[in-house]
């Protein structure tokens, strides 16, 4: 049988998923034994009771000054800023992908300049963001806006283009005026596609959020891990980026659960 005919059975392909994790985590924990028999105070690799201890000191300790567990208002910080910043965005992103993909006047103009919008590293005008909208709250959420909005509404309006011609017109043909049109035809056919461009882009907003909290903030998932690398404590670090990666995941997850509930005749929603 060819390679490519072979599929894995249910529990095959839980072994072959669970593999690669399985031979990364037993390739740190081999140097991380042996770097720390050499020098039990390395800190490059940290053995698990060390982010262990570590963890425990931020997450159920309260600190000296504040009172506050570090761990637990880092997460709630960084969740807040991702989810406001998202939610703009998919709103924004939702009215210019509708405007661009289905008003032929807007289309016009729109469509280029989100092409050239989405081209912008928003990294790059993070210092513009700072002096525009200050160091508060409001700059880390506007780099998460200006980052994916672009990104969103162009994935959105090349969907509006997708839908059939014929629709449209006996929609219209049946007195359907504009509104009715983007609200009982386009806007249904986008919905479950705003959620499945949500997850595609989860990692980029994740990214904005982590640069934005390491230059100015006072809290944060990533002003925690900016704040400690000067130390070099990795046994901070590492449970930290590992506890990003699974808030990313456990968002993407409850996204594509969403989809699969709300529009379960979408095909996307099986990806």
């Amino acid at each position: 049988m060819r390679l490519i005919n072979r599929t894995p059975g249910r529990s095959g392909w839980w072994a072959l998923a669970i593999l690669p994790f399985a031979l990364l985590l037993a390739l740190y924990l081999t140097n991380s034994a042996q770097r720390l028999e050499l020098n039990p105070n390395d800190k490059l690799l940290p053995s698990f009771s060390q982010m262990s201890a570590a963890i425990e000191r931020l997450a159920f300790t309260p600190d000296k000054r504040s009172g506050d567990y570090l761990f637990w208002q880092d997460t709630a910080s960084s969740l807040k800023r991702l989810g406001i910043g998202l939610a703009i965005a998919a709103v924004a992103g939702l009215c210019l992908g509708i405007a661009a993909g289905t008003l032929p006047l807007f289309s016009a103009p729109l469509s280029p300049l989100l092409t050239v919008l989405s081209m912008v590293p928003p990294l790059a005008i993070l210092p513009i963001l700072f002096i525009v909208f200050g160091l508060g709250e409001l700059s880390k959420v506007m780099l998460i806006v200006i980052g994916i909005t672009p990104i969103l509404a162009r994935d959105l309006e090349h969907r509006a283009r997708e839908i059939p011609r014929e629709l449209l017109i006996k929609a219209q043909t049946l007195g359907a005026n504009t509104w009715t049109l983007i609200l009982r035809l386009v806007l249904p056919q986008l919905m479950p596609r705003l959620l499945i461009s949500l997850r595609l882009v989860l990692g980029s907003a994740w990214l904005f959020l982590i640069a934005a909290e390491a230059i100015a903030s006072t809290d944060g998932l990533g002003y925690r891990i900016f704040l400690v690398r000067r130390y070099m404590a990795m046994d901070v670090i590492l449970p930290y980026v590992a506890w990003i990666t699974a808030l990313a995941w456990a968002m993407d997850y409850l996204l594509r659960r969403l989809t699969q509930l709300l529009f379960p005749w979408y095909e996307g929603a099986k990806a």
